[in-house]
């Protein structure tokens, strides 16, 4: 076996892996993390970078996570959560382990119907349902598959079964779309600041769907995340001509 067919055997493992859950040798060293602050006058947003599709908020005195994994970071060193929300139910997503890690009698834990089954004491949210959770108003919105699927013919992310979040802090309002692709639900979203959408083949969009996605809703500021192999500078060369979506690429594979 040559050099570029060993690498491409990695590439699927890795690829195959995440999509289940399996964390790799390694995955678990101490990395730094990536941090952006958003100033405001009812309080500065910081937005802490795990990795993948999971990420960290800081607001006022609340820690909100979103998706911890254990793979992705040491959760011991990290600060226990206020709130945490978990998009849907595959293992580079929901994962007990970390979840215990972070939680506290108080945490709340907004989760889908499916992720219930494997978290107890969670807030069940579907496609739709909007609720004020520890002061902070989070809106529950589609995330799917409509392109890619499964050999059998079935989405990667059924319609229905996972959500995306749009999570209100102060005046900002952040997107997170979770696996998702670019639905015809995104035109719904209002005065999004902050957007984080997904960008890895098979199972979320292309960079031109991410394009198109963003023209749809037209965020401040967009992230691609979950990126794996995909080069996140494709949609920057995409988004170049437009103006009012700033791209910002972080470690996010």
């Amino acid at each position: 076996m040559n050099r570029i067919t060993t690498m491409a055997c990695l590439v699927c493992v890795t690829l195959i892996a995440a999509e289940l859950g399996i964390a790799s040798e390694g995955a678990a060293e101490e990395k730094k993390l990536e941090e952006d602050i958003f100033k405001a006058e009812q309080g500065d947003l910081k937005i802490t970078f795990i990795g993948h599709g999971t990420l960290m908020f800081t607001w006022r005195d609340k820690v909100i996570h979103v998706d911890p994994v254990s793979r992705e970071a040491d959760y011991t060193k990290l600060p226990k959560a206020d709130a945490v929300l978990i998009t849907h139910e595959h293992g580079d997503h929901l994962d007990p382990t970390a979840l215990e890690l972070i939680r506290t009698p108080q945490t709340k834990i907004v989760l889908t119907r499916i992720c219930a089954e494997k978290v107890a004491g969670g807030l069940i949210m579907k496609n739709g349902d909007v609720r004020t959770v520890d002061g902070l108003k989070i809106e529950a919105v589609p995330a799917y598959n409509i392109a890619h699927k499964r050999p059998d013919g079935t989405p990667f992310h059924p319609k229905g079964h996972g959500n995306g979040y749009v999570v209100t802090f102060g005046e900002r309002r952040v997107y997170i779309a979770g696996d998702t692709e670019n639905i015809p639900e995104m035109k719904d979203l209002k005065k999004i600041d902050i957007a984080f959408l997904p960008m890895n083949l098979p199972y979320t969009m292309t960079p031109e769907m991410v394009a198109d996605a963003a023209r749809t809703f037209e965020p401040k500021v967009l992230y691609p995340y979950h990126y794996g192999q995909t080069d996140p500078n494709e949609l920057v060369k995409l988004l170049a001509n437009d103006k009012d979506i700033e791209v910002r690429i972080r470690k996010m594979r």
